[in-house]
């Protein structure tokens, strides 16, 4: 089971009320956490991922351990604390600024 922390707008978007628990097929990656999400709660599709190219919105950053996975391949493995529960994996709002 994999664990997953939204900001606040897209919890109030699905009426989640704190972290949401996928089933998750081996191996976890990023592609299959947000597959798994959105199959979950089809209102989120294209809040993270664009419709068109499926690549993650520009003020949405996925952190998992510490370690920023926003530009990472969708396909590489989440880290062992990810994919086995022991740490959330992180969808948070980036914020910008001048």
């Amino acid at each position: 089971m994999i664990r997953v922390e939204l900001p606040y707008h897209l919890r109030m978007l699905a009426h989640i009320d704190g972290e949401v628990k996928l089933d998750v097929d081996d191996p976890a990656t990023l592609r299959s956490v947000l597959n798994a999400l959105e199959a979950g709660y089809p209102v989120l599709r294209g809040t993270i991922r664009d419709h068109v190219t499926g690549q993650r919105r520009p003020y949405l950053r996925i952190f998992a351990c510490q370690q920023d996975l926003s530009h990472e391949l969708l396909d590489v493995p989440l880290p062992d604390a990810v994919a086995t529960g022991a740490e959330p994996l992180l969808v948070v709002g980036a914020l910008a600024g001048g």
